[in-house]
């Protein structure tokens, strides 16, 4: 099957998104958001630049804001915002591969926007707001050019009332208090995808997860005051499955890693760079959604740090994340991950046939059946390369590309490189990737051994 090129299009399923003509390198947004009124201004400074054509003008995805001022490299444009769309055309045009910078001002009330998933991005609650964008609401609450392999830095200087905890993904650079507001200051130096910005707003007690005195990766819970008992219990193993992942995928792949937990429920936790939002239904003080836990974990791997040129390979974030929860079951004395396997497969063989994995369509694309089949193709790929060979796999596809973006030929390419040479893989690939029909259930020999010992599942303390 033919692909682009990494970054080289429009997003076939979301053409509208985006803007292949430029990329950006680098956003710092200063917002100031008061939760009473939902109330929410902005300014956007973003450092971009051109492709290999000249930039007569540029599109950037805005939601329904007012737009008070626009400047490219400090003059002002001409351009028109309608349909969700900031369409600015320079004074004159870009030079081709020339640097330029953005200036956006906006204000307005922020609301998800909305999809065949009903409302996506910025989401106000009850007592504060968070964003949870995937696949594209980002554009909800900032100026971007929304496509995932527009990666770029991303500095956050939040402003709200006092009372509210700011949490976005990153490293806390300062928090400042001013009279009755305070400012919050994140910078995420790792590249990201726009949906991928991260930010809850709320009234949180944030405590720490293992010990990064110890040489770990810094873990923070923020959490409602009420809940911090059952979080407690129910994120205890999480510095294990991090020790785990650190182990099978690789180091972590940025500088520290938080979670934070809404007083209101949420359908399903929400992965952002470097930050996992979880609703106050995921936290039960019996570990009943610990698979949960470990798959937005892995995400920081296979997702966020290793992105998606587009929204055809989904099945690379979404696979890999369920097969870690049978890794981490696996691992941690449950049931194992060829158990888990028979599961999913005889779940999948009751179900329509009608699935593509490796181009799902945007109707499919987060169908539960595709997160199944994901799964069972790296148990598949496991099966036929063995431990060793597999798990050396993986974390050479972490760190080759650790802040890039990926397809699904460039794994099946990768893989094949981990394959002795009289038995490729194009079989296994073709039944599970690009065939509807559900393969037969592979076989693993035996199970990777419990090593280290991790805490058993009825003990361990945040």
């Amino acid at each position: 099957m033919a692909e682009r090129t990494a970054g080289a299009g429009a997003d076939p399923y979301f053409p509208a998104n985006g803007d292949p003509r430029y990329r950006v390198h680098r956003y710092e947004l200063a917002l100031d958001y008061r939760p009473g009124p939902n109330r929410l201004s902005g300014t956007a400074r973003i450092n971009a630049i051109a492709g290999r054509a000249p930039l007569a003008e540029f599109l950037l995805n805005l939601a329904d804001f007012k737009v008070g001022r626009v400047r490219v490299d400090g003059r002002a444009p001409h351009y028109t915002h309608r349909g969700g769309r900031l369409r600015v055309r320079p004074a004159k045009p870009i030079r081709a591969g020339a640097a330029f910078t953005v200036e956006v001002q906006w204000s307005g009330n922020p609301k998800p926007v909305r999809s065949p998933w009903g409302g996506l991005g910025w989401e106000e609650l009850e007592d504060g707001a968070l964003v949870a964008s995937q696949p594209v609401g980002a554009p909800s609450w900032y100026p971007c050019n929304d496509r995932p392999a527009d990666k770029a830095s991303y500095q956050l200087s939040i402003t709200t009332p006092s009372a509210y905890s700011v949490v976005a993904g990153g490293r806390l650079l300062t928090r400042t208090t001013k009279a009755s507001t305070t400012t919050w200051v994140y910078e995420q130096s790792a590249p990201t995808s726009s949906y991928l910005v991260g930010l809850s707003i709320g009234k949180y007690q944030t405590v720490l997860l293992g010990d990064p005195g110890l040489g770990g990766v810094p873990q923070a819970g923020h959490i409602p005051a009420r809940l911090l008992t059952e979080f407690s219990r129910d994120f205890a193993r999480q510095p294990a499955m991090m020790e785990l992942f650190e182990e099978l995928f690789g180091p972590y792949p940025f500088g520290e890693y938080a979670v934070v937990v809404t007083e209101e429920e949420l359908d399903v936790p929400v992965e952002a760079q470097g930050l996992s939002l979880f609703g106050a239904n995921h936290v039960d003080g019996a570990r009943g959604s610990e698979r949960l836990v470990a798959h937005e974990l892995a995400h920081q791997w296979f997702g966020n740090s290793v992105s998606i040129a587009d929204w055809r390979h989904i099945w690379l974030n979404e696979g890999f994340a369920k097969y870690a929860e049978w890794l981490w079951s696996e691992r941690s004395g449950g049931r194992t991950a060829q158990a888990l396997a028979g599961i999913a497969h005889r779940k999948l063989s009751s179900l329509p046939q009608d699935l593509r994995l490796a181009d799902p369509g945007r109707k499919l694309m987060f169908d539960d059946r595709l997160y199944e089949r994901g799964g069972l193709t790296l148990h598949a790929v496991r099966c036929a390369l063995g431990d060793d060979a597999f798990f050396r796999m993986l974390r050479s596809w972490a760190a080759l590309h650790r802040g890039g973006t990926v397809t699904t030929s460039a794994f099946t390419t990768h893989v094949a490189r981990y394959t002795a040479a009289a038995e490729p893989l194009d079989d296994v690939f073709a039944s599970w990737l690009h065939e509807t029909a559900l393969p037969p259930l592979p076989s693993l020999g035996a199970a990777i051994p419990a090593r280290p010992p991790y805490p058993p599942s009825n003990s361990g303390s945040a």
